[in-house]
């Protein structure tokens, strides 16, 4: 039970830090959407979605694995003052590479000698949040990170594939999770030596 409770906080935290640094990075880029929300800001009840900061993450636990998301930092493409395909791509990998900095940092105080139990949790949640993100279909920030690489003229199929994103998270958890997944434990070693 503390097992589940500590993994879920840790969840929440890391994602929520995951979602304000999409909102950071959009405003350096001179987009103010998230600022003005009220959203660069770390108080959980700003980002808690009910159903994905809260159930999913508590039935998850119970299969043995938390899984969860917090509500959406909103931006606006069309306020980047430069650039707004780079700036699209930079704010998606923006929430990913924190993720990977917060198992960066944990895994190297487990280096150094504070193999604390819970350090490896932070890393190991952050380090499936960043993987699973990083997934090219949509609504995840992959899918961001694709579209800089297509050509533009393949903005009508963005649109399309993000009609059906409740459809593909449905796909990326059941099916294309269990091709990834197997990266998490090299990755885990490689941040924390264990």
């Amino acid at each position: 039970m503390l097992f589940t409770i500590i993994s879920i906080i840790i969840l929440v935290v890391s994602i929520i830090l995951h979602e304000v640094a999409h909102g950071y990075m959009a405003d350096w880029l001179g987009d103010p959407t998230a600022r003005l929300a009220g959203r660069l800001s770390l108080n959980p009840v700003k980002h808690i979605d009910p159903v994905g900061s809260i159930l999913v993450p508590i039935l998850t636990s119970f299969a043995g694995f938390t899984f969860g998301w917090a509500k959406p930092v909103p931006y606006n493409p069309y306020n980047i003052t430069h650039n707004r395909r780079r700036g699209e791509l930079l704010i998606a990998l923006a929430g990913p590479a924190t993720n990977l900095l917060i198992a960066l940092i944990f895994g190297t105080l487990i280096r150094i000698g504070l193999p604390y139990e819970i350090f490896g949790y932070i890393v190991i949640i952050n380090i499936v949040l960043a993987i699973f993100n990083l997934i090219p279909l949509p609504p995840l920030d992959g899918s961001k990170i694709l579209y800089f690489f297509l050509p533009t003229q393949y903005g009508r199929v963005r649109g399309e594939l993000e009609r059906f994103a409740p459809v593909f998270i449905f796909i990326v958890v059941v099916f294309v999770w269990k091709l990834v997944q197997p990266i998490v434990p090299g990755l885990f070693k490689l941040f924390t030596g264990l």
